[in-house]
């Protein structure tokens, strides 16, 4: 636990949340994101909103329940049941048994953020953030609707400590964007007439 809460703390120091996002030359305009009603803070929201329950299992069987209630500011990007209920047959399981405790940790704190990250601040915009776990995400806010990596943004909660982001996938690690389509040839150049 303290070791997360030395990652945490070492994130915020080594990037700012909203730095890094670039706007987008002509933004579109994005769709407005469902609320997930707030009811105090990440853990009592992500409770009352009722479709968060494996991620809610996972964080505690990970020992991170805690850190989810501490003062944050944090943001978590969180899968739906259905998300979760999505991953390959079997896996989810295999995440949450006991012996599996480190990498179901790794994978949770790929969807954290050790800062407050603001909708306003990322619509409109389209940038990597800094993940507690390492690595990126990839925010897209000029997208309708609005997506982390792969996964769509469902819902949207700023609660005491933090925010919320409801989403569709489980997200991995290591993730990387697609590659931009290549341009097409060019087409050769009309014969010279003499």
């Amino acid at each position: 636990m303290t070791r997360i809460l030395a990652s945490l703390a070492a994130v915020v120091v080594l990037a700012g949340p909203a730095a890094a996002f670039a706007q987008a030359a002509t933004p579109a305009a994005p769709a407005a994101i469902p609320q997930i009603a707030p009811a105090g803070d990440i853990v009592a929201t992500l409770t009352a909103a009722g479709n968060y329950t494996i991620l809610l299992k996972a964080l505690d069987a990970s020992n991170l329940t805690a850190v989810l209630k501490s003062a944050g500011p944090l943001t978590v990007l969180a899968p739906t049941d259905q998300a979760f209920n999505a991953l390959p047959p079997g896996q989810l399981d295999n995440l949450l048994k006991i012996e599996n405790a480190g990498q179901l940790q790794q994978l949770l704190v790929y969807h954290l953020i050790n800062a407050a990250v603001d909708p306003a601040k990322i619509q409109g915009a389209i940038g990597p953030i800094a993940a507690v776990g390492g690595g990126n995400v990839q925010i897209d806010g000029t997208a309708n609707p609005m997506t982390i990596n792969d996964a769509h943004v469902v819902g949207e909660a700023h609660v005491t400590n933090g925010y919320i982001y409801g989403i569709d996938k489980v997200l991995t690690p290591g993730w990387t964007p697609p590659a931009a389509p290549a341009a097409a040839p060019a087409a050769p150049a009309a014969p010279a007439s003499h």
